[in-house]
């Protein structure tokens, strides 16, 4: 009998009916596959069981979180060549479908060969890192819940893997490919915010999803105007009140844990929303979008920075990721551009200017990766062996996504203007690039 890699290389290119791109080694140290390519490893049969019980992406998510399968060689490449077979075949033309390998008798024969080689045929349970799947109903309760298991994950752990700056959205890099430090890109991705918002002195900022502190705290310092942060992580919230205390700024800067339907201080002179629209939900965006407009003066400015993805012909059929909403952010969802855009201005919002930041969010984001992976056994020992290798996963994946503009990432700036039509801004706007 064939050993377990070739035995596992024959049965996944008999369903995917194309050639296998990567190498395998399996549990017994066979190997198999297109020598050079990356290496996927296999090191149990309970991998096989996680994958046969959930095909796809769901399936190899637990493998990959239990540990059960693992990559050798680099990260990037490897997930390079399993998107495409996991995600891109289809919508090339390539590869088989579901429909095909159901009519093929080879196919069926593989599957049974698959089933012989996994043994006793029981689910494994799934990773305790995962979140039950559920409709999104984005609650008040929900949210939160949903907000904790991102966020409270533990300080030291996003300090590690952030760095210094704890800014968890996409820095602002000179150019996506020049040098300079992941601290620089982030302050001047903040500097860049403010300098939208035309902050001055005395004037009131809301920070929606503040984070640990870091627009507020530097919007304050350097932009003398007043700020109430508005987060619903409570670790989040203690690391931010410390920051702003160690900064000297208790008279200028409140963090609240409250959620940004409950805010009713305003008007504010300008809102950021930088990396929490993905949270709201579909259902109620328009909602969010009516609430910040309802909270800014006359003239107020909003600065909506939010991941995107691309349009389907059905929109309908938009699904969310299952590892994303599973491990990553339960009950995220993303939208294109274009509806975005279309929920501002039904709330009353005037768009005046939109930027994409799609390079800088993967360099960003490899960063991110590097300083987890060069600090690892301290990873893992503040957020759990599991929850290490789901963002080592996560924040590749998406790095790899946005490089190949399958999402992006947006900076809409949007005005309340006044009744007379008087906007506030300068006639040639992107003098704040400068």
């Amino acid at each position: 009998m064939a050993d377990a890699a070739s035995r596992l290389v024959s049965v996944a290119e008999q369903l995917l009916g194309a050639p296998l791109p990567v190498r395998v080694r399996a549990w017994d140290g066979s190997q198999a596959g297109p020598p050079g390519a990356p290496v996927i490893v296999v090191r149990n049969r309970r991998a096989l069981r996680r994958m046969l019980f959930k095909p796809g992406e769901l399936g190899m998510a637990r493998a990959w979180v239990a540990g059960d399968l693992d990559i050798e060689g680099d990260l990037y490449t490897a997930l390079g060549a399993v998107a495409g077979l996991l995600w891109e075949h289809d919508d090339e033309g390539r590869g088989r479908s579901l429909a095909d390998t159901v009519r093929d008798p080879a196919a069926r024969a593989a599957v049974r060969d698959l089933i012989r080689l996994v043994g006793p045929p029981l689910p494994p349970a799934p990773p305790r890192e995962e979140v039950r799947r559920r409709r999104h109903l984005h609650t008040r309760r929900t949210d939160k819940r949903a907000i904790s298991h991102h966020y409270d994950v533990g300080n030291d752990f996003y300090q590690l893997v952030l760095g210094p700056s704890m800014v968890y959205s996409c820095a602002y890099w000179d150019a996506p490919a020049s040098g300079g430090s992941l601290e620089t890109a982030q302050r001047d991705k903040l500097e860049l915010v403010c300098r939208k918002l035309g902050l001055k002195p005395g004037q009131r900022l809301l920070d929606v999803g503040c984070g640990w502190g870091s627009m507020a705290v530097h919007a304050a310092r350097e932009h003398g105007v007043s700020v109430v942060g508005v987060t619903l992580s409570q670790e989040q919230a203690a690391f931010a009140r410390k920051r702003v205390a160690d900064e000297g700024l208790t008279d200028r800067v409140e963090i609240r844990v409250q959620d940004y339907r409950d805010v009713r201080d305003g008007p504010y002179d300008a809102i950021s929303s930088i990396g929490m629209a993905e949270h709201v939900g579909a259902e109620r965006y328009l909602e969010y979008a009516r609430d910040l407009y309802g909270l800014l003066k006359p003239g107020g400015r909003l600065l909506n920075h939010q991941i995107a993805r691309r349009p389907q012909q059905d929109e309908t059929a938009y699904e969310v990721d299952a590892f994303i909403d599973s491990y990553v952010f339960p009950d995220g969802e993303l939208a294109p551009l274009g509806t975005t855009v279309t929920m501002l201005e039904r709330a009353g919002f005037e768009v005046r200017d939109v930027e994409s930041l799609r390079e800088h969010y993967a360099r960003t984001l490899r960063a991110w990766v590097t300083n987890l992976e060069g600090d690892w056994a301290r990873a893992t020992r503040l957020a759990g062996f599991g929850r290490a290798r789901v963002w080592r996963l996560y924040m590749a994946a998406s790095a790899l996504a946005f490089e190949r503009n399958q999402i992006g990432v947006n900076q809409v700036l949007a005005v309340r203007t006044a009744e007379t039509g008087t906007s506030g801004l300068p006639a040639r706007t992107r003098t704040w690039n400068s």
